[in-house]
């Protein structure tokens, strides 16, 4: 593992709590098993291996626990254990977006309904969006696994309880269809696509990721993933693209009733087709964020039908 300089995570958000090195001292002491799991690599600065998904998952309840108060988080085995640096500045770029097409003011916290498409077991983007902002969320999935350990984190988390509600999307292939009901105003959508198109893709891409982590481990068909993920997490028949061009279309049937719809874009070559989508289902603004966490550059496409200037 390379060395750690000061300035590795300076390409995260200003306001991101984690541009600095993890301070393992103060995360140990509020959760104490996390220290099994840290060592001292051979440039002499504490870290834990990544590669181990049990010392990733123990890191994030740290990080939690620590950082955004969330005393019991848990997701069940196999399940996608997100690295929360990452996720909490696509929470922060949102907030800069709000602001920006509201006067240079961050709208008021209880004022701001987000809807996060594809939540996972780990319902990271709502706990650090009302963490944070004090935002409240509905969030969806359509693996009910999935939806009942977030249940399980809200119940856990009495704060949670008024700020989260939770619903399972029944027809895979829709995204907002059954979810958005008339009635409903939300400031934006959110969500972290599928980038694979098939199980066979993930599971090669996960094999290089393990291997880069820890070179010593052999490549094999089906390993263990230290971010876990189910099928649903990790892939989409049509991959990232056909997704987002899935979420673009639907997207018109709701213009009146979001003001912003947001995905990560993992491909940079996918950006010209979204686009082209965009321009054709008459979007009014559409915004491209680029994001980088370390090595991986990321970026979210906004768009919204509203006049906001």
């Amino acid at each position: 593992m390379k060395a750690e300089k000061n300035s590795e995570k300076s390409n995260l958000h200003p306001r991101n709590l984690h541009r600095d090195r993890y301070d393992f001292e103060k995360l140990i002491s509020n959760c104490p098993e996390l220290k099994t799991f840290v060592s001292t690599n051979k440039f002499g600065i504490e870290t834990i291996d990544f590669s181990n998904p049990l010392a990733v998952k123990t890191l994030n309840k740290a990080l939690l626990q620590t950082y955004y108060d969330i005393q019991n988080w848990d997701i069940p085995k196999n399940y996608l254990c997100p690295p929360i640096p990452g996720r909490a500045d696509y929470i922060h770029y949102i907030a800069d977006l709000l602001t920006e097409t509201n006067n240079n003011q961050l709208p008021d916290g209880n004022s701001v309904l987000g809807l996060d498409i594809g939540t996972g077991a780990n319902l990271i983007y709502p706990i650090l969006g009302n963490s944070i902002y004090n935002w409240a969320f509905v969030a969806t999935d359509i693996d009910q696994k999935a939806i009942e350990n977030c249940s399980k984190i809200i119940q856990a988390n009495p704060r949670l309880i008024e700020a989260i509600s939770l619903q399972q999307q029944t027809e895979p292939r829709f995204i907002f269809k059954n979810i958005i009901i008339p009635e409903d105003r939300f400031t934006f959508t959110m969500c972290n696509p599928p980038f694979h198109a098939s199980a066979e893709e993930a599971n090669k891409s996960a094999s290089r990721k393990v291997s880069n982590l820890n070179p010593k481990e052999k490549r094999n068909a089906n390993p263990v993933l230290n971010f876990g993920g189910q099928n649903a997490e990790l892939w989409y028949k049509g991959g990232e693209i056909a997704f987002i061009t899935q979420m673009i279309y639907e997207s018109v049937k709701y213009a009146s009733q979001c003001l912003w719809f947001t995905t990560l874009v993992s491909k940079k070559e996918n950006l010209s087709s979204i686009y082209k989508t965009l321009k054709k289902v008459n979007a009014v603004s559409v915004k491209t964020i680029d994001m980088a966490q370390g090595q991986k550059n990321s970026r979210i496409v906004a768009w919204s039908f509203a006049n906001n200037k």
